[in-house]
């Protein structure tokens, strides 16, 4: 089993979309936390095909890398998905004030949205671990 080092979670920690892929699917953005135990984590409506499909075969992959004007660096983590009840509104709430800027009232609506739909946390268990950086 890989491991994130620490400086793949201080680069994780930085408001990048990360590229989520499932079997069966397509590559989707996504926002995530790198938690500090070295798992990513996730929400998502509980009804989204992604989850009906890790339902199926819970094993994802995403892909994170350095916006452009920056020195390449990418970071692919795959492994067992699981399914948690407790946190993911907690989680959608540090992750809205990562991506948007809250003080604006659509976003803040947006999040609103958001915290009124049901929300399942999403947890990548590290398997394998490959990174590049220029």
């Amino acid at each position: 089993m890989d491991t994130l080092t620490p400086s793949d979670l201080e680069f994780l920690r930085r408001p990048l979309h990360g590229f989520l892929t499932v079997a069966g699917g397509q590559p989707r953005p996504v926002w995530f936390e790198a938690t500090p135990d070295g798992t990513l984590q996730l929400f998502s409506e509980p009804d989204a095909p992604k989850v009906r499909r890790l339902r199926r075969d819970p094993r994802a992959s995403i892909v994170v890398a350095a916006p452009v004007g920056e020195r390449e660096r990418w970071i692919s983590v795959s492994g067992g998905v699981s399914f948690e009840t407790d946190g993911a509104h907690d989680l959608a709430e540090r992750l809205a004030a990562r991506y948007w800027d809250l003080s604006d009232p659509a976003r803040a609506a947006d999040l609103k949205e958001i915290l009124a739909a049901e929300q399942l946390r999403l947890v990548l268990h590290p398997e394998q671990v490959r990174r590049y950086e220029y």
